[in-house]
């Protein structure tokens, strides 16, 4: 779609100049949802002062390199989210115990066109940093597609993304007032303001000048932080008074907080002039550890349970005695450092100085921050565990409350314990005597700086009060991982990249699901998952009889190639099951390669052998078939001319054979009605019932039974299309004319075997009726 015909004009920004930017993706093939590793997940990024991000999302078929006009209607799902990939559960599983779920935006696009569709998702004032896309198809039925046997639909996104965003937006100096004036024709003007480390308050304060009445300063104050204000954000309207505040309590940390000053709808025609002024109020720098926070200074706190404790800060709005000071809020406390150590990718602990056991005085809590590397950290699961030592509280009835923040911290209060403060929110866990473990899991955590504050109180809920002299010492661990729990016995957890960004997945099997493979209403039962294996692996036992028979046809050679195949098809489904009824001898790939190459090489010996041909010609087709089939399945083991090739290519050379021998002896070859009654057409129908099965039939719900099913009609047409060992005895004596009965056909020993040629003299005779 060009870029001119996307509705941008449709937000206006009044004043100031503006920068469009433009990036796209590549378009990628879309795949039905099974888990979050069956998605495509696309990164991009939103330049700081963007006031407009325009996604521009277009689909289309394809199918076998053309468009796919004939390709059936699929809705296709996307998410967005800021800071990290986003949390999405369409099939509506339960989520593992202890974990929180993220927000997400979400769109489902449905076909305008046979062969193409598009969408738009406008975000006002989005957020700066990472944002990423999530796609897919709905579920699929179920059914197991032989790859080549027909032109396979394929649905694909290419995401672009169009930003709006202001150039030179001016920059306010905390503290220091500025004259700015609003002209008729601009509605508003915006301003920003930087919110270093420990800040707790911002305050901006608008004095109109040379103002008279009621309409003394028609103008409305915004504030919000890291994007420019939205018309919900928090506002107040000045109207008559020549004065108006508007605070923002609790700024994220190390961002910009937007200002914005506008007129209504309808505004006065003149210039105003105001002073704008904004105020940033700040923890004392004693009472702060700075060890963590970037530009902070690298003071090494003490453990919190050994130091002398300073009283409590009294609240805000309480005067320090001996000045006309305001002190600072409860949230200014020291934050104690953590150290990162690096495992693995996604595998990091965070460890604390004097722990991980944490004393926690009733005085005041504990505050630590956790720093999440940007992009890096964001693809895994942030584990957060808190464990209670009852033997430190002394028979006091405390209960350990935890408030885990994103950007900045946030105290826990002394009565009501709530993790949320106007715009803030956070993730509250608790440990007592009754409970004393807890656990948080965050899937796709954003990056940057968590705080985790650890406070204890008495009493029993919903209300509590302060402790007197119970010192509740809990231990502390903090983690990241690529998936929860390892995905569990029912899963695997699977490394993913999409460009430069990695993100960790769980693929669920035995019927599992959930983020974590926990979510067990559609699981297979153990008698059923043993059951399954069983048969997949006792069917191939049926290639017994066919090996009996090739040895006592004296078919060594092909025996051997029926042991290797039901050997190792045998120990290849084993290893191959999804539930815990697993038996691997070697490696899965290996076994899977064996497994493959004896199948079609069973196929291939047994039409060869069925060819009669001379030995070393014979022996010669073995041996390359062998090196073709291994370089075949090397390339795509599952595709279908892998199991047709060698197959026609195999049926061409007996048909040939048949061909000329029959010109030869000028009548059908077989001879023997008996041979095709009795064998050659049961086995070609069980063959073909098996093919067919395998390509139209199978799914994955039916596989193992229908897979089993599979493996006896493969092994018993074997059995009817090996064709039996030639005889060289029952030879007609020297001067003995044979009795006729009916009619007899005399068949060449040697021509049979294919070991004359077209003028070669006939010895003996065989006669068959």
């Amino acid at each position: 779609m060009p870029l001119s015909s996307l509705p941008l004009t449709s937000f206006c920004f009044p004043g100031g100049l503006f920068l469009t930017d433009y990036s796209t993706c590549s378009p990628r093939k879309l795949s039905p949802f099974r888990s979050f590793a069956s998605t495509e997940l696309f990164h991009f990024h939103v330049p700081e002062d963007t006031f407009l991000a325009v996604w521009n999302l277009i689909i289309f078929k394809e199918q076998g390199g053309t468009f796919g006009d004939h390709c059936p209607d699929q809705s296709v799902t996307v998410y967005f989210r800021s800071g990290a990939p986003p949390v999405i559960n369409p099939l509506h599983t339960h989520f593992p115990t202890d974990m929180a779920v993220p927000g997400v935006f979400s769109l489902t696009l449905s076909w305008t066109l046979p062969n193409r569709t598009s969408g738009i998702f406008n975000v006002s004032s989005p957020l700066p940093g990472d944002w990423f896309l999530a796609a897919h198809l709905p579920q699929a039925h179920g059914h197991i597609s032989v790859k080549g046997l027909q032109d396979e639909c394929q649905y694909l996104l290419q995401p672009q993304l169009i930003v709006r965003r202001l150039l030179d937006v001016a920059v306010l100096v905390p503290g220091r007032p500025s004259e700015q004036t609003l002209s008729p024709h601009n509605r508003s003007a915006l301003y920003k303001v930087f919110v270093p480390s420990f800040t707790y308050r911002v305050s901006a304060q608008l004095v109109c000048v040379g103002g008279r009445g009621a309409s003394a300063c028609p103008l409305t104050l915004r504030l919000r932080p890291k994007a420019p204000p939205l018309h919900n954000s928090s506002s107040v309207a000045c109207g008559g008074a020549s004065v108006c505040q508007l605070e923002l309590a609790l700024p994220p940390w190390g961002h910009w907080v937007y200002v914005r000053v506008e007129t209504p709808s309808r505004g006065p025609g003149r210039i105003i002039r105001f002073q704008l002024c904004v105020r940033l109020q700040e923890c004392p720098q004693p009472s702060l550890s700075r060890a963590l926070v970037p530009g902070a200074s690298m003071n090494m706190p003490q453990s919190l349970g050994n130091q002398p404790l300073p009283p409590e800060p009294p609240s805000l709005e309480t005067p320090v005695e001996g000045s006309g000071a305001v002190s600072p809020p409860e949230h200014c406390w020291p934050v104690r450092p953590t150290l990162r150590n690096e495992l693995d990718t996604f595998s990091v602990h965070f460890y604390i100085f004097f722990g991980p056991s944490v004393a926690l005085p009733p005085e005041r809590p504990a505050v630590f921050a956790l720093r999440l590397l940007p992009v890096l950290d964001s693809g895994g699961v942030l584990s957060l565990e808190l464990q209670l030592n009852v033997s430190s509280l002394h028979q006091e009835n405390v209960t350990v409350f935890g408030c885990l923040t994103h950007e900045v911290p946030l105290s826990l209060g002394d009565a009501a314990v709530t993790c949320s403060k106007e715009s803030l929110a956070g993730f509250l866990l608790s440990v007592s005597v009754t409970s004393r473990a807890a656990r948080l899991r965050i899937p796709f955590p954003q990056t940057g700086t968590w705080f985790l504050t650890l406070r204890s109180l008495c009493g029993v809920g919903p209300r509590f009060v302060r402790c007197r002299n119970a010192t509740a010492e809990v231990r502390l661990r903090t983690f990241l991982s690529p998936c929860v729990d390892d995905c569990g016995p029912y899963g695997q957890c699977k490394l993913l990249r999409t460009h430069n960004y990695l993100y960790a997945a769980c693929e669920c099997k035995a019927g599992w699901r959930g983020w974590g493979c926990t979510d067990s209403a559609d699981a297979l039962t153990y008698g059923f998952q043993l059951l399954s294996t069983l048969l997949l692996c006792l069917s191939n036992l049926m290639f017994l009889p066919p090996v009996v028979l090739a040895i006592r046809s004296r078919y060594v050679l092909e025996a051997a190639v029926y042991t290797f195949t039901m050997f190792f098809s045998t120990f290849y489904h084993a290893c191959d099951q999804p539930g815990i009824v697993v038996f691997c001898i070697m490696d899965y790939d290996v076994l899977q390669f064996c497994d493959f190459l004896g199948s079609l090489m069973s196929v291939w010996v047994t039409v060869i052998a069925m060819a009669r041909l001379q030995p070393v010609i014979k022996q010669v087709l073995y041996l390359l078939g062998a090196m073709l089939l291994s370089m075949a399945l090397q390339l795509d083991r599952h595709g279908l001319w892998n199991l047709l090739g060698p197959s026609l290519f195999a049926l061409g050379i007996l048909a040939t054979a048949w061909t000329v021998r029959s010109v030869r002896r000028r009548h059908c070859y077989p001879p023997t009605w008996r041979r095709w009654l009795f064998y050659l057409c049961p086995g070609s129908l069980i063959a073909g019932s098996a093919v067919l099965l395998y390509a139209f039939v199978e799914t994955r719900d039916n596989y193992f039974y229908i897979h089993s099913i599979w493996h006896m009609l493969i092994a018993g047409s074997v059995g009817f299309l090996l064709p039996p060992r030639a005889k060289t005895d029952c030879r007609v004596p020297s001067g003995t004319r044979a009795r006729g009965c009916g009619y007899q056909l005399c068949i060449n020993e040697q021509e049979e075997l294919g070991l004359v040629g077209p003028g070669g003299a006939t010895v003996s005779s065989i006669c068959a009726s």
